[in-house]
């Protein structure tokens, strides 16, 4: 593979993989450190730009989400959880998302990366920018969901609107991407694409049917999957959806959830892609040359997801890996093969040849149903959430700025680190966020030289939330029935509201 003549840069920082959701939850953001080492181990930092990404402001959260849920996320702990019992149940608060210590400073971390490299995207200094840390899809306007708190992916698009007139999201983890498609759901400004399983299966969204409304009918793709797709089966649909897509939509700029829990054998997972099929996805977007914002999203079987990420980066830079891992500080997770590929598994891929084709020809008669390249009113570009310039570049040594090997080996001294991926820990990592006194000082500036542009954004938009009107539901009740595609029964009505965590089968 010859290296890619992209430029790329690439986000981390070394606090975001110490954060805890507790004992016993799936959700290990230690991933994260794992995933930077091996990249760090094979190499691929010297080829890319590294950044240490800045913390994102409450004010740029809101540009999205709700004032007082964003304020009740900045000041809720762990000691104070019992107190506000009435507003962790207003906005969804608990089992699936519970209030770890540093859980605001995670959110500020995993959704400064996404919006910095929407940034450099907007500005033309990067042509691929990748936030392993983001990618949280689940997030809703007021409340969280799916281990998600902050949907970085709405506020990164958010960014991407203000210099781009279109955008394409597309989302390849198994849970279904309703988060995003429930922000745009109502524009045709972005396009949201989302592959994932679908039955009685969390979030229990993503029908076929679900196309957008009002102006953005027809710009929602919903694929359905059954358990146990594999490979080829994943590729030989991926492609023709996502090439007519590019054909009828022409994105200005793509946002790439690529969530490994869609991987064989993953902890909450119930499909068997491999790395090299995951991947394949991703470099089949990175041919048709538009700005990508690259991010991850779930994955529970964390050496899994970090040997899938590191593929991927290196898929980006056009480097093929040696399978066989290179030594390093996580080798214990690795074994017994340390190698960088997983073998998929032998069970039963439920999506017939006959299933697929209908899904297929669903979707390619909903997408010649809107205009190519579709006409939108864009008026001056919007200033930038934040100064490109002042995005930190980690230069030739990542040690120096706290993300190399040196700094992620000292922290894996403390043995807390040291347990297995599956063991329960009582105590927690330490949290580290920046001064009040910048905070403060920075959150101003955004608020008040920044704030106009997003709004503007926000008003033309509208508010993508809104419940459907009888006149579109009359339509869709329409269109699904002349639908002649064989759906099963149980995936007509899945069951709604069903937690992440009711559906862990166990570390396989």
């Amino acid at each position: 593979m010859p290296p890619s003549k992209d430029r790329i840069c690439y986000f981390y920082d070394q606090d975001v993989g110490t954060s805890y959701y507790g004992n016993n939850h799936p959700m290990k953001p230690h991933r994260l450190a794992m995933t930077h080492h091996l990249v760090l181990s094979y190499d691929l930092h010297r080829k890319m730009e590294v950044y240490r990404p800045r913390r994102s402001y409450p004010v740029e959260m809101t540009q999205y989400h709700a004032e007082d849920y964003v304020e009740f996320l900045s000041r809720i702990t762990p000691d104070t959880a019992s107190e506000h019992m009435q507003s962790m149940q207003r906005f969804n608060l608990g089992e699936d998302c519970p209030i770890f210590d540093g859980l605001f400073d995670f959110c500020k971390l995993y959704t400064g990366g996404s919006i910095d490299g929407a940034v450099r995207l907007n500005h033309g200094m990067s042509d691929i920018a990748i936030n392993w840390s983001g990618g949280l899809h689940h997030a809703k306007k007021a409340e969280a969901s799916g281990f998600c708190y902050i949907n970085d992916l709405v506020l990164a698009i958010l960014e991407l609107l203000k210099a781009h007139q279109r955008v394409l999201y597309i989302d390849i983890d198994i849970h279904h991407g309703d988060g995003v498609e429930e922000a745009f759901y109502t524009t045709d400004r972005v396009m949201t694409v989302s592959f994932h399983k679908f039955g009685e299966y969390f979030p229990g969204t993503g029908h076929l049917q679900d196309v957008g409304q009002h102006r953005g009918k027809y710009y929602s793709v919903n694929v359905p999957l059954k358990d146990g797709i594999d490979d080829e089966a994943y590729v030989a649909l991926f492609k023709p959806v996502m090439a007519k897509v590019m054909e009828m939509y022409q994105p200005d700029a793509v946002v790439f959830q690529s969530g490994a829990d869609s991987l064989t054998s993953d902890r909450l997972g119930c499909f068997n892609l491999s790395i090299r099929g995951h991947g394949e996805c991703l470099k089949y977007m990175q041919t048709f040359g538009v700005p990508l914002l690259v991010l991850g999203g779930g994955g529970y079987t964390i050496r899994n997801v970090a040997r899938c990420w590191t593929y991927e980066t290196g898929c980006l830079l056009g480097h093929d890996l040696e399978n066989k891992l290179p030594v390093n500080d996580y080798s214990e997770y690795f074994g017994p093969t340390h190698e960088l590929q997983i073998a998929p598994s032998n069970m039963e891929n439920q999506n017939t040849p006959e299933y697929l084709q209908g899904v297929l020809n669903k979707i390619l008669e909903n997408l010649s149903k809107i205009p190519p390249k579709p006409s939108v009113p864009f008026h001056d570009v919007p200033p930038d959430a934040i100064d490109p310039d002042s995005i930190g570049r980690v230069k030739e040594d990542p040690d120096q700025k706290g993300g190399g090997a040196e700094a992620e080996a000292a922290r894996r001294s403390d043995p807390r680190e040291l347990e297995p991926e599956d063991g329960d820990r009582d105590d927690k990592p330490s949290r580290h966020d920046a001064s009040a006194k910048e905070e403060a000082d920075g959150e101003k500036k955004v608020k008040e030289e920044k704030v106009e542009g997003a709004e503007a954004v926000k008003a033309e938009l509208g508010d993508a939330a809104d419940a459907k009107d009888p006149e579109d539901a009359a339509d869709e009740a329409q269109d699904a029935g002349k639908d002649a595609m064989d759906v099963d029964e149980e995936a007509k009505s899945p069951g709604k509201g069903a937690g992440i965590m009711a559906s862990d089968h166990g570390d396989q």
